[in-house]
Protein backbone atom coordinates (compact mmCIF):
# COMPACT_ATOMS: atom_id res chain seq x y z
CA UNK A 1 0.00 0.00 0.00
CA UNK A 2 1.55 3.11 -1.03
CA UNK A 3 1.28 6.09 1.72
CA UNK A 4 1.11 9.89 1.01
CA UNK A 5 2.12 13.24 3.30
CA UNK A 6 -0.25 13.70 5.90
CA UNK A 7 0.09 17.50 4.48
CA UNK A 8 -3.20 17.94 2.18
CA UNK A 9 -3.13 21.49 -0.21
CA UNK A 10 -6.36 22.46 -1.36
CA UNK A 11 -7.25 24.78 -3.50
CA UNK A 12 -10.84 27.06 -3.38
CA UNK A 13 -10.60 27.14 0.02
CA UNK A 14 -11.16 30.69 0.86
CA UNK A 15 -13.55 31.43 4.08
CA UNK A 16 -14.72 30.06 7.42
CA UNK A 17 -17.42 27.88 5.29
CA UNK A 18 -15.06 26.47 3.28
CA UNK A 19 -12.95 24.99 5.97
CA UNK A 20 -16.16 23.36 7.73
CA UNK A 21 -17.41 21.73 4.71
CA UNK A 22 -13.61 20.06 4.27
CA UNK A 23 -13.78 19.04 8.06
CA UNK A 24 -16.73 17.32 7.64
CA UNK A 25 -16.09 15.63 4.48
CA UNK A 26 -12.53 14.31 5.78
CA UNK A 27 -14.92 12.98 8.84
CA UNK A 28 -16.88 11.38 6.84
CA UNK A 29 -13.99 9.61 5.49
CA UNK A 30 -12.89 8.73 9.17
CA UNK A 31 -9.76 10.99 8.87
CA UNK A 32 -8.35 12.30 11.99
CA UNK A 33 -7.66 16.11 11.71
CA UNK A 34 -4.64 17.86 13.44
CA UNK A 35 -5.09 21.61 11.84
CA UNK A 36 -7.21 23.17 9.22
CA UNK A 37 -6.75 26.86 7.72
CA UNK A 38 -7.24 28.36 4.10
CA UNK A 39 -5.89 25.95 1.52
CA UNK A 40 -4.13 23.06 4.03
CA UNK A 41 -5.28 20.44 6.19
CA UNK A 42 -2.73 18.47 8.81
CA UNK A 43 -3.45 14.63 9.26
CA UNK A 44 -2.66 13.23 11.94
CA UNK A 45 -1.89 9.60 9.86
CA UNK A 46 -0.50 9.43 6.56
CA UNK A 47 -3.40 7.90 4.17
CA UNK A 48 -3.26 5.72 1.22
CA UNK A 49 -3.24 6.31 -2.19
CA UNK A 50 -6.97 4.88 -2.22
CA UNK A 51 -7.73 6.81 0.41
CA UNK A 52 -6.41 10.23 -1.12
CA UNK A 53 -8.24 9.85 -4.30
CA UNK A 54 -11.63 9.15 -2.51
CA UNK A 55 -10.50 12.41 -0.69
CA UNK A 56 -10.03 14.49 -3.81
CA UNK A 57 -13.11 13.10 -5.36
CA UNK A 58 -15.25 14.38 -2.07
CA UNK A 59 -13.18 17.68 -2.22
CA UNK A 60 -14.07 18.01 -6.04
CA UNK A 61 -18.07 17.97 -5.39
CA UNK A 62 -17.98 20.39 -2.86
CA UNK A 63 -15.88 23.00 -5.63
CA UNK A 64 -12.60 22.65 -4.12
CA UNK A 65 -9.29 20.47 -5.89
CA UNK A 66 -6.64 18.97 -4.27
CA UNK A 67 -3.54 20.79 -5.14
CA UNK A 68 -0.36 18.41 -6.45
CA UNK A 69 2.05 20.09 -7.72
CA UNK A 70 4.37 22.62 -6.18
CA UNK A 71 3.50 25.46 -8.11
CA UNK A 72 0.13 25.45 -7.96
CA UNK A 73 0.42 25.14 -3.76
CA UNK A 74 2.31 28.01 -3.94
CA UNK A 75 -0.67 30.00 -5.96
CA UNK A 76 -2.66 28.91 -3.58
CA UNK A 77 -0.75 29.94 -0.94
CA UNK A 78 -0.64 33.75 -2.78
CA UNK A 79 -4.24 33.67 -2.96
CA UNK A 80 -5.14 32.67 0.31
CA UNK A 81 -2.80 35.60 1.18
CA UNK A 82 -4.36 38.01 -0.62
CA UNK A 83 -7.75 36.94 0.00
CA UNK A 84 -7.15 36.44 3.97
CA UNK A 85 -5.26 40.34 3.97
CA UNK A 86 -8.06 41.80 2.71
CA UNK A 87 -11.02 40.47 4.36
CA UNK A 88 -9.38 40.71 7.71
CA UNK A 89 -8.42 44.50 6.39
CA UNK A 90 -4.54 43.55 7.65
CA UNK A 91 -3.31 45.58 4.43
CA UNK A 92 -5.05 48.71 6.10
CA UNK A 93 -1.54 49.00 8.02
CA UNK A 94 0.30 51.79 6.41
CA UNK A 95 3.64 50.12 6.48
CA UNK A 96 3.02 46.57 4.90
CA UNK A 97 4.28 46.89 1.49
CA UNK A 98 2.18 43.87 -0.39
CA UNK A 99 4.95 42.81 -2.27
CA UNK A 100 7.39 42.44 0.69
CA UNK A 101 4.23 41.03 2.83
CA UNK A 102 3.87 37.81 -0.10
CA UNK A 103 7.42 37.63 -0.66
CA UNK A 104 8.63 36.87 2.89
CA UNK A 105 5.32 34.92 3.84
CA UNK A 106 6.07 32.42 0.30
CA UNK A 107 9.86 32.84 1.09
CA UNK A 108 10.38 33.57 -2.39
CA UNK A 109 11.54 36.22 -4.34
CA UNK A 110 8.32 38.58 -5.59
CA UNK A 111 9.50 38.95 -8.98
CA UNK A 112 9.71 34.69 -9.56
CA UNK A 113 5.81 34.57 -7.47
CA UNK A 114 4.73 37.44 -9.58
CA UNK A 115 5.62 35.87 -12.79
CA UNK A 116 4.72 32.28 -11.78
CA UNK A 117 1.50 33.69 -10.90
CA UNK A 118 0.89 35.89 -14.17
CA UNK A 119 1.73 32.42 -16.35
CA UNK A 120 -0.76 30.04 -14.44
CA UNK A 121 -3.61 32.21 -13.45
CA UNK A 122 -3.75 34.61 -16.77
CA UNK A 123 -3.56 37.76 -14.35
CA UNK A 124 -1.09 39.45 -12.19
CA UNK A 125 -0.99 39.41 -8.75
CA UNK A 126 -1.73 43.27 -8.77
CA UNK A 127 -4.73 42.11 -10.83
CA UNK A 128 -6.19 39.22 -8.53
CA UNK A 129 -6.09 41.84 -5.51
CA UNK A 130 -8.05 44.37 -7.56
CA UNK A 131 -10.81 41.86 -7.90
CA UNK A 132 -10.81 41.13 -4.83
CA UNK A 133 -10.69 44.62 -2.98
CA UNK A 134 -13.74 45.67 -5.59
CA UNK A 135 -15.55 42.48 -3.76
CA UNK A 136 -14.46 43.57 -0.60
CA UNK A 137 -15.86 47.27 -1.32
CA UNK A 138 -19.24 45.64 -2.63
CA UNK A 139 -19.66 43.59 0.72
CA UNK A 140 -19.05 46.76 2.86
CA UNK A 141 -21.44 48.81 1.18
CA UNK A 142 -23.71 46.34 1.80
CA UNK A 143 -23.42 45.68 5.22
CA UNK A 144 -24.13 50.01 5.31
CA UNK A 145 -21.66 50.42 8.37
CA UNK A 146 -18.95 52.54 6.55
CA UNK A 147 -18.72 55.71 4.19
CA UNK A 148 -17.59 55.11 1.14
CA UNK A 149 -14.12 57.46 2.77
CA UNK A 150 -13.86 55.16 5.52
CA UNK A 151 -13.68 51.99 3.44
CA UNK A 152 -11.07 54.03 1.00
CA UNK A 153 -9.17 54.61 4.06
CA UNK A 154 -9.64 50.65 5.62
CA UNK A 155 -8.37 49.30 2.14
CA UNK A 156 -5.54 51.58 1.63
CA UNK A 157 -6.54 53.69 -1.59
CA UNK A 158 -4.91 57.11 -1.82
CA UNK A 159 -8.52 59.14 -1.62
CA UNK A 160 -11.56 58.20 -2.04
CA UNK A 161 -11.47 59.36 -6.11
CA UNK A 162 -9.06 56.42 -6.89
CA UNK A 163 -11.29 53.90 -4.91
CA UNK A 164 -14.65 55.65 -7.06
CA UNK A 165 -12.13 55.95 -10.06
CA UNK A 166 -11.11 52.18 -10.17
CA UNK A 167 -14.14 50.22 -8.93
CA UNK A 168 -16.30 52.14 -12.13
CA UNK A 169 -13.90 50.89 -13.98
CA UNK A 170 -13.94 47.59 -12.87
CA UNK A 171 -17.72 47.73 -12.48
CA UNK A 172 -19.58 50.15 -14.46
CA UNK A 173 -20.92 52.00 -11.74
CA UNK A 174 -19.79 54.39 -8.75
CA UNK A 175 -20.03 53.00 -5.17
CA UNK A 176 -22.82 54.87 -5.17
CA UNK A 177 -24.68 53.98 -7.70
CA UNK A 178 -23.63 50.58 -6.85
CA UNK A 179 -25.36 51.08 -2.97
CA UNK A 180 -28.40 52.51 -4.59
CA UNK A 181 -29.12 50.46 -7.31
CA UNK A 182 -27.46 46.86 -6.80
CA UNK A 183 -28.70 47.17 -2.66
CA UNK A 184 -25.51 44.83 -2.26
CA UNK A 185 -26.28 42.66 -4.73
CA UNK A 186 -24.47 41.52 -7.62
CA UNK A 187 -21.40 40.66 -5.77
CA UNK A 188 -18.87 37.57 -6.61
CA UNK A 189 -18.08 35.04 -5.10
CA UNK A 190 -14.36 34.76 -3.89
CA UNK A 191 -13.75 31.80 -5.44
CA UNK A 192 -14.80 32.96 -8.98
CA UNK A 193 -12.50 35.48 -8.92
Amino acid sequence: MNTTKNILHIKNMVCPRCIKVVWDDLQKLGLEVINIELGKVELKNPISTEVLLKVKYLLQNNGFELLDDKKSKVIEQIKVLIIEGIQSDRFSDVHINLSEYISNEVQMEYSYLSNLFSSIEGKTIERFVILHKIERIKELISYDELSIKEISNLLRYSSLQALSNQFKKETGMTPSEFKKIAGGSGRKSISDI
